[in-house]
């Protein structure tokens, strides 16, 4: 049987697709959105408890600044919990927080709020 010289071409060019790798094919690159990284952002604190006193340092390596609070809960029920007030720490800044209660102490932990501009 004799190919006609019409398909000839057409039957090498599909041999010739099926045996050629993808990677070989060339492509239109279409460049790729990079996520946008968070700025990094947060202090970071230590806490101490002594006895009813609660004292907190809060290191902010970081470039924008960071609003604390430090909050206490008190193991006694008559006890009154408290919330600080938010203390602003700056870029390489260090900041003090203290409270406390009239008896013993159950948690303490400090939170962060970012700045809005």
């Amino acid at each position: 049987m004799r190919l006609s010289r019409s398909f000839a071409p057409l039957l090498a060019a599909a041999a010739l697709i099926t045996v050629v790798p993808y990677e070989a094919v060339p492509h239109a690159r279409v460049a790729a959105r990079q996520p946008e990284r968070p700025e990094p952002f947060g202090a970071t604190c230590h806490t101490r408890v002594t006895g009813s006193e609660v004292t907190a340092y809060c290191h902010n390596p970081y470039v924008p600044a960071d609003r604390v609070r430090l909050h206490i809960e008190c193991a006694r029920w008559w006890d009154l919990d408290s919330d600080g007030a938010l203390v602003e720490a700056g870029p390489a800044q260090t900041v003090r927080l203290t409270g406390r209660c009239w008896k013993e102490v159950r948690s303490v932990w400090v939170s962060h709020q970012q700045r809005t501009p």
